[in-house]
């Protein structure tokens, strides 16, 4: 979420103001995401958080059928948060059109459209879980590699112009009223990616298993660095490129193998060695990361605007909406105000 709000900082424009200074390009490079194959740290945002929304899950679960709750009470709950999910992010993509912008490529659209299977996979066995995900990547990856492209090598099933996903949703999305036809998502971004998420969060639901269970750190950097070498060894051998925007199955084996080592990185800095003062600002905006989502999608350009209108165009307009951000998320904290869904 930090990284998230941190886009006001605009240091991508900074970087091209002053050309050529190397420490300006490497921040700017991690605050972007790439044209398309490879990752950067910014890249990392949406599958941490659907990751973590898996890790949440057997917390979840283990609290309320603590309470004595039935499974179809669970299960309703879980369709329920899935809609909101959903709404929340049509509605957010919709707040500077002149009509509802049925869209459903954005993180919470994403997460809620995968969320109920989730919540089925968190009532199997590991193993289970393990051959649900492997299944869902070899349908995925066979689905888009199977898709007809006449006279185009392997590789163009990846490619941006031309896949399923772009075919999917030239026709699911102009099945909503809309002011001009959906031909193409210009980031390449598509609905479909939904599947693959998916793929993200049971990875996240085996990490948070593995910490209630309180498993060794050596078996988290196991996994990561099997999923990272998968991924690797797919991508440079041609089978299947590690891009974000499409969610490929090399891009969830990749960014899953970074967030089972971002999990066990920390857990190893904060519960491990006890190293927590730090944090508090990162804690402030975590418990309240609902919050922090709607306050960098909604508030960003009113605080820009308003600012602009005291202090004129500058540079530390970012740096200002970034402090103001913050300090209304501890203002809910020190009030125990937090958004849940």
């Amino acid at each position: 979420m930090l990284l998230m709000m941190g886009e006001v900082l605009r240091l991508s424009n900074l970087a091209r103001q002053f050309p050529g200074n190397p420490i300006l390009d490497f921040f700017a490079f991690h605050q972007s995401h790439v044209p398309w194959e490879g990752c950067s740290l910014h890249d990392m945002i949406q599958p941490s958080f659907s990751f973590l929304v898996g890790v949440a899950l057997p917390y979840s679960l283990a609290s309320r059928l603590a309470k004595g709750a039935a499974f179809s009470q669970l299960f309703t709950h879980a369709l329920w948060r899935s809609f909101i999910l959903i709404a929340m992010g049509i509605f957010l993509r919709s707040t500077h059109s002149k009509q509802t912008n049925f869209t459903f490529e954005d993180t919470l659209t994403q997460i809620g459209l995968g969320y109920p299977l989730l919540f089925l996979c968190g009532r199997a066995k590991p193993r289970t879980q393990w051959l649900i995900f492997a299944a869902i990547l070899v349908a995925y990856f066979t689905a888009w590699a199977l898709y007809p492209l006449e006279g185009q090598p392997f590789a163009a099933h990846w490619w941006k112009e031309n896949n399923l996903g772009v075919a999917f949703d030239a026709w699911f999305l102009n099945l909503f009223p809309r002011a001009a036809p959906v031909i193409a998502n210009r980031g390449g971004y598509g609905t479909l990616s939904f599947i693959p998420t998916l793929g993200t969060m049971i990875l996240g639901l085996i990490a948070g298993q593995l910490l209630r269970a309180q498993t060794p750190l050596r078996r988290y950097y196991e996994i990561a660095a099997a999923l990272i070498a998968a991924a690797l060894a797919i991508h440079f051998l041609g089978i299947n490129p590690i891009v974000k925007r499409i969610w490929t199955p090399a891009w969830t084996l990749f960014s899953g193998g970074l967030c089972f080592a971002f999990l066990a990185s920390f857990r190893y800095i904060l519960e491990i060695r006890g190293w927590t003062r730090w944090s508090f600002p990162l804690l402030v905006i975590g418990m309240n990361s609902m919050a922090a989502y709607w306050i960098a999608h909604v508030l960003e350009r009113p605080i820009a605007d308003s600012i602009q209108i005291h202090l004129g165009p500058t540079l530390a307009i970012g740096p200002v909406i970034l402090a103001l951000e913050w300090w209304l998320l501890y203002w809910m904290y020190k009030r125990q105000l937090f958004l849940k869904v």
